[in-house]
């Protein structure tokens, strides 16, 4: 059995997630920012604080995610809230700079085992679904034209 699927069992990458996060808003706040709240009048007003939204889905991020890239945005004075994966940057004909450094972003869900299915088609009991939490990094998507 993997390291990684024994941590990801015990739940430890999950708390360390949880306490990453937790500890980046703390950091916010000890700097003087309250990142759930527009800043007018600073030099974070410059920031686009629009809904983050994935460049290769069209999707809106939601949730702390919001909170998450609205920070970073404010932290590296993007102007944009477009956002995209490595891969799906690569698969869009574009690339991630070296030494590029990304945001993190979590995704939440759960899932059913085809066991599980299985186990309760046979018992007549309903499937118990198992909770996931998975992390992405994202990188601000800056478009140029080419004429």
């Amino acid at each position: 059995m993997s390291r990684h699927y024994l941590r990801a069992r015990t739940g430890g990458d999950r708390t360390s997630l949880y306490d990453e996060i937790t500890n980046k808003i703390i950091a916010e706040l000890e700097a003087g920012r309250v990142p759930w709240v527009q800043p007018w009048g600073t030099a974070a007003a410059k920031a686009s604080l629009a809904m983050p939204k994935n460049a290769s889905t069209d999707r809106t991020y939601s949730g702390i995610n919001v909170l998450l890239l609205w920070g970073s945005t404010i932290e590296q004075g993007f102007t944009g809230q477009s956002w995209l994966t490595f891969r799906q940057a690569l698969s869009l004909g574009g690339h991630v700079r070296k030494g590029e450094r990304g945001t993190t972003v979590v995704y939440a869900d759960r899932f059913v085992p085809s066991d599980e299915k299985r186990r309760a088609a046979e018992t007549g009991d309903e499937a118990q679904a198992i909770p996931f939490l998975k992390r992405f990094t994202v990188y601000r998507a800056s478009y140029r034209k080419h004429f």
